[in-house]
C-alpha cells in the first residue's frame, strides 16, 4: 500500500471517529450551545483536525458571522477576522459559494486561495494548511456554517471519502440542533399552558384553578396541625359601570393597580388570586374569624385611597364575604360557596363585609352535590342535546335552532339548565359545560351537513367563557375535528357577559367575530347596555327578551319598546331576533313590527336533538 493511501485511511478512519463521537454527543445534547461546543472540541480532541469553527448567519443588514463555539483556536482570533456573507464583500466568496451550494466546500491551497485571503495569516500562525466548510441546514434553510481546519498535507487532506463523512456529521448536527429547537418549543408551549392554567394573565395572580387546589393542600395542613384557616372574597362594588365610563383598557390597568395593592396586605404565607372579572379571593393560612375580620378592614380601608389610571383619580369600594376552614366546611368548593355567599350577603344588605352565617346548610350541600353530579355527568354522557328551532318570520323558513341542554339524570330525571348552569359558572365547571355544548353541537351540525342541510346552531356563552384566552383556541380544536365551518354555528351572548367588558372579553369576541361565525345579543332588554353601545362590539344580531315579546299585546308601552328596538337595531345593521313566540298573534305583531326571526313554542318546543328529522318532516315549516 503506498503511503498517500494509508494516509488517506487514517484520514477517513480519524473522520469516523469524529462522527461516532459526535452522535454519542447529540444523544446526550440538552442545551444547544453546549451541543455546539462539544461538536468543537470532539473534532479537534478525538479527530486530531487543528481548528473548528461553528457561525451562524446573522440576518441583519451587515450580514455578519457570529461564531457560536470553536475549539483549537481562540474565540476572538476568529471573531478578529470580521467575515460576512454579503454579496459586495469580496473576502466571502468562499462563505457564499458553502451557503448558495448548499454543499461541502474545500480549499486545499488554502495558503495561496486568493477567496481565503482573510484567514490567511491567522491560519498560518494556527499551522492551517487545508480547510473544508458545511452547511448547517435547518428547516430548509442554511442556519449556519461548520468549518474544519487541518495540519496535514494539502494533498492528503479532505478526500471524497473523508469529505462525506465529515458532511454526515454536519447534517447530524444540524438535525441536532432542529431537534434541540423543536423540543425547546415544545417545553415553552408546555409552560405557557401550565401558566394559563394556573395563572391570570392581565394580574397575574393565581387564578380560580389554583387557589381551588391551594385551598384543597391548606385544608390537609390544618388538620394535621389543628390549625384554622381563612377564605376572603372580595368583589368590586360597580366595577361594571367603572368599566363603562373608563373603557377596557383603563379598566384593566385598574384591575392591574388593584391587585397590586390588594397583594400589600396578604400575609406572607397567604395568596391572593383572581377569581373572576371584578372578583379575588384571599387565602389567609392560622387565620380565625377575628384575623380575618381585621385583615378584611385592612384590605377595605386600603381602597379608600382613589387610584390615579392614566391622570383619573378613581375610588373604588368593595363587599368583603369571610368562610372559616372547619367551621365552614372542608372542602374547597364548599368554602368557595359559603365565602361568595358571605360576600353577595354583604353586597345586597350595603355591608362591607360578612362572615358565613351558617344558615342553609343543607342547601349549601345540595350544592355542592349537585356540581360534583354534574362534572360525573359530563365525563360519562348524561348530557343531552335539545335544538328549538327559529323561523324567519318574512318567508317561514327554519333559519336555524338554539342549541340546549338537559341533564338526564339517572335518578332525579331529566333536570333542566336553570337549575345546574348557575353552579356550573360560580364553580368555573361552566368550562367543560360549554365545551362538551360545542362538541355535541359541530357533531350534530356535521350530520346535517351530511344529509345535505345547513342550518347554524347557536350556542350560549356565558361571561366566565368570555374570561377563558384559550376558548377560541378550543373551538377551532372541535371545529378541526368535524371538519365544520362557521356557518354551522353561531354564539350568543346575554348582555351581563358583554357589559363585563375586559381586554379579554373583547379579544375573543374579536376572533370569533374574525373567524367568522355570528354574534348574538341574548336576553336584550334585561341589562344595561344600549344599542350604541352594542353598535361598538363585533355583533350581528339581538333577541328581544320573552318578557317583552309576551307583553306586548297587552301593554302598550312594552308594544313600543319593542318597535323602538327592532328599528333602531335595523338603523345600525342588525337582525332582530324575537324569543318567547307563543301564539299567533305575538308572530302576526312581530312580523308587523319588522322583526326578522322568531323562536318559540308558537314554532316548537324544545326537543331532542335527534328528533329533527322527525320534526321537519311533520312541521308546518320548511327549509329554506
Amino acid at each position: 500500500m503506498s503511503d498517500s493511501a494509508a494516509q488517506g485511511g487514517i484520514a477517513i478512519e480519524r473522520a469516523l471517529r469524529v462522527l461516532s463521537a459526535g452522535n454519542r454527543v447529540l444523544i446526550r445534547a440538552t442545551d444547544e450551545m453546549q451541543l455546539l461546543n462539544d461538536m468543537c472540541r470532539v473534532i479537534v480532541d478525538i479527530g486530531g483536525y487543528a481548528v473548528a469553527v461553528l457561525s451562524y448567519l446573522d440576518h441583519g443588514e451587515q450580514k455578519s458571522l457570529p461564531t457560536m463555539a470553536c475549539a483549537g483556536i481562540e474565540k476572538a482570533v476568529v471573531e478578529a477576522w470580521g467575515g460576512t456573507w454579503r454579496a459586495d464583500d469580496p473576502r466571502s466568496v468562499f462563505i457564499r459559494r458553502t451557503i448558495t451550494s448548499r454543499s461541502p466546500q474545500v480549499s486545499l491551497v488554502f495558503s495561496s486561495d486568493p477567496d481565503l485571503l482573510l484567514w490567511q495569516e491567522a491560519a498560518r500562525r494556527e499551522g492551517v494548511t487545508a480547510i473544508s466548510q458545511y452547511p448547517l441546514i435547518v428547516d430548509g434553510e442554511v442556519l449556519g456554517l461548520l468549518l474544519i481546519g487541518t495540519r496535514e498535507e494539502e494533498s492528503l487532506a479532505f478526500g471524497e471519502r473523508e469529505l462525506a463523512t465529515l458532511n454526515e456529521l454536519a447534517e447530524d448536527l444540524a438535525f441536532g440542533i432542529e431537534t434541540l429547537r423543536i423540543r425547546a418549543r415544545h417545553e415553552a408551549a408546555e409552560q405557557t399552558i401550565r401558566r394559563m392554567a394556573y395563572w391570570d394573565s392581565l394580574t397575574d395572580l393565581p387564578n380560580r384553578t389554583q387557589l381551588k387546589e391551594k385551598l384543597t393542600e391548606a385544608v390537609t395542613l390544618a388538620k394535621q396541625a389543628k390549625r384554622a384557616f381563612a377564605l376572603l372574597m372580595l368583589n368590586v362594588d360597580r366595577f361594571r359601570d367603572i368599566n363603562e365610563v373608563l373603557g377596557y383598557a383603563q379598566g384593566d390597568l385598574l384591575l392591574i393597580a388593584l391587585s397590586q395593592r390588594l397583594r400589600s396586605f396578604v400575609p406572607e404565607d397567604g395568596l391572593l388570586a383572581r377569581m373572576g372579572v371584578d372578583e379575588f379571593a384571599v387565602l389567609a393560612p392560622g387565620s380565625n374569624v377575628e384575623d380575618a375580620k381585621a385583615l378584611a378592614r385592612r384590605m377595605l380601608e386600603g381602597l379608600y385611597e382613589p387610584f390615579d389610571i392614566l391622570g383619573c383619580r378613581i375610588e373604588i369600594r368593595a363587599s368583603i364575604g369571610i368562610a372559616i376552614c372547619p367551621g365552614h366546611g372542608t372542602e374547597s368548593e364548599l368554602l368557595i360557596l359559603r365565602a361568595d355567599a358571605a360576600m353577595y350577603q354583604a353586597k345586597r344588605s350595603h355591608r362591607e363585609m360578612l362572615v358565613f352565617a351558617g344558615d342553609g346548610e343543607e342547601k349549601d350541600r345540595g350544592r355542592l352535590a349537585v356540581i360534583s353530579e354534574l362534572r360525573q355527568a359530563i365525563e360519562t354522557s348524561q348530557l343531552r342535546l335539545y335544538y328549538q328551532p327559529k323561523v324567519e318570520l318574512g318567508t317561514r323558513t327554519i333559519c336555524g335552532a338554539e342549541a340546549l341542554v338537559r341533564w338526564e339524570h339517572p335518578e332525579r330525571g331529566v333536570i333542566l339548565p336553570g337549575h345546574f348552569i348557575p353552579m356550573a359558572e360560580r364553580t368555573g365547571l361552566i368550562h367543560q359545560l360549554t365545551h362538551w355544548m360545542i362538541n355535541a353541537g359541530f357533531a350534530w351540525a356535521y350530520h346535517l351537513n351530511e344529509a345535505g342541510i345547513t342550518m347554524p346552531l347557536a350556542v350560549n356563552l356565558s361571561a366566565r367563557n368570555l374570561e377563558d384566552s384559550r376558548l377560541v383556541d378550543r373551538i377551532s380544536g372541535l371545529m378541526a375535528t368535524w371538519g365544520g365551518r362557521p356557518e354551522w354555528m353561531q354564539f350568543e351572548l346575554t348582555e351581563s357577559a358583554l357589559m363585563e367588558d375586559t381586554a379579554c372579553s373583547q379579544e375573543v369576541l374579536g376572533r370569533l367575530s374574525r373567524m367568522g361565525f355570528k354574534l348574538l345579543v341574548d336576553d336584550f332588554g334585561t341589562g344595561y347596555s344600549s344599542l350604541s353601545y352594542l353598535q361598538r362590539l363585533p355583533v350581528d344580531a339581538l333577541k328581544i327578551d320573552q318578557s317583552f315579546v309576551r307583553a306586548m299585546l297587552s301593554d302598550d308601552d312594552t308594544r313600543t319598546i319593542v318597535r323602538s328596538t327592532v328599528e333602531m337595531a335595523h338603523n345600525i345593521g342588525l337582525e332582530v331576533v324575537a324569543e318567547g313566540v307563543e301564539n299567533r298573534a305575538i308572530w302576526d305583531q312581530l312580523h308587523s313590527l319588522g322583526a326578522d326571526f322568531a323562536q318559540g313554542w308558537y314554532i316548537s318546543e324544545p326537543f331532542p336533538a335527534e328528533q329533527f328529522d322527525n320534526w321537519r318532516s311533520t312541521s308546518p315549516w320548511h327549509l329554506g
